[in-house]
């Protein structure tokens, strides 16, 4: 044993979860320590321990392992984050019980709207049970940089897609799909939509109850839902394309439901259907998110800004500088025209706004809080 005082000793310890650490004392090291800490009631030591786990060789990939069962989601997707990258089969068998995958096709078209692409992709999710056999089901987006707005060349643009400008997004969860009448429904116990059914995107809602409907999903599942930051929907929309629309230069009614009467670019004219459709008809985008192009305007969080001139560029909500309750939509919908879908578009309504127009639906998201030595993994 060393003479050293001021050295740690392997049975000084202080508990898992404690604020501070009482003068002389120190941490238990090692293995044990790690499991002490993973036991801790408290999610962010728990998640500091699992960065400290790796270091311990196998005994320590299997504690992060069994972390995939923690209660916690955000003890979860840290431990995800640090296994994402390995190729232990035993890692990769328990990703698909703990956090499963769902694959799709990734389509791109040409200038006239024809398929030229089609590759095969996959994205992480969990579903959130509502009861009663509906499932919300919530897709994980990788955080990133992109160029938010429209380029002077972009066809149809306006000064509210101005200036073309960088934001970083941390990572998060948003919808799988906007949230449909049979969500709504497990939630608020109503249905205020024009066109009936469980699958249609619920509509003819207005930005006060997309955010009641956040708050009770909040209490019926213990996490923090809310509506996305326009920044993440758009980040969210483009999944990594700097076109107008995540299929590439134009849509048709192949790809997305809107008012085909009036197509974008070199398209030609669609089928026009006048009404909502099921969610999720069409292939998604590289993230694995249906219907952000068409179907329903999407409330987001922001207030509404003339255009993007002092924005924040952290993915963040805007609400400074405005004093009136107008917020940002996104997306187009089935009764638009196409360059109203597109990726940069915006519009806004006010919030308390009495929608009789059955165009304006929404979808969530749920933020992620994991320490800065694992965002970046």
């Amino acid at each position: 044993m060393s003479e050293n005082q001021n050295e740690p000793r392997e049975y000084d310890a202080v508990r898992g979860g404690q604020n501070s650490i009482p003068l002389n004392a120190a941490v238990l090291g090692g293995i044990p320590g790690v499991k002490s800490r993973l036991a801790s009631p408290i999610v962010e030591v728990r998640i500091a321990a699992l960065s400290e786990a790796l270091k311990y060789g196998e005994s320590g990939l299997d504690l992060v392992i069994q972390a995939l069962h923690d209660e916690s989601m955000q003890v979860k997707f840290a431990a995800y984050l640090l296994l994402k990258d390995r190729d232990d089969l035993k890692i990769k068998s328990q990703f698909q019980d703990y956090l499963p995958t769902f694959e799709f096709d990734v389509i791109t078209v040409d200038a006239k709207g024809k398929e030229n692409t089609r590759i095969k992709s996959f994205a992480h999710y969990f579903p959130e049970d509502l009861g009663n056999g509906v499932v919300l089901d919530m897709v994980y987006i990788p955080g990133g940089t992109f160029m938010m707005g429209s380029p002077k060349t972009e066809a149809g643009r306006s000064d509210r897609e101005s200036p073309h400008h960088q934001v970083t997004v941390p990572a998060f969860y948003a919808g799988k799909y906007p949230i449909t009448q049979a969500q709504w429904q497990a939630v608020m116990g109503n249905n205020p939509s024009e066109f009936m059914g469980q699958k249609l995107p619920v509509e003819t809602v207005n930005w006060h109850f997309a955010v009641e409907f956040c708050r009770k999903l909040s209490e019926k599942t213990g996490k923090i839902y809310r509506l996305l930051s326009e920044a993440e929907w758009e980040y969210a929309c483009r999944a990594g394309t700097t076109t107008p629309f995540y299929f590439g230069e134009t849509i048709t009614t192949d790809l997305v439901n809107y008012h085909a009467y009036h197509p974008y670019g070199a398209a030609p004219r669609g089928l026009y259907r006048g009404k909502t459709i099921d969610v999720g008809s069409f292939g998604p985008n590289a993230f694995g998110l249906y219907d952000m192009h068409g179907e329903v305007w999407e409330w987001c969080s922001d207030k509404s800004h003339h255009n993007y001139d002092g924005a924040p560029i952290d993915g963040s909500c805007w609400e400074t500088e405005t004093t009136y309750e107008i917020r940002v939509l996104r997306g187009g919908s089935w009764d638009y025209y196409a360059v109203d879908c597109r990726a940069a578009s915006r519009k806004s309504y006010s919030a308390g706004f009495a929608v009789s127009y059955s165009n304006c639906g929404f979808r969530v998201a749920v933020a992620l809080a994991v320490p800065s030595s694992l965002s970046s993994l």
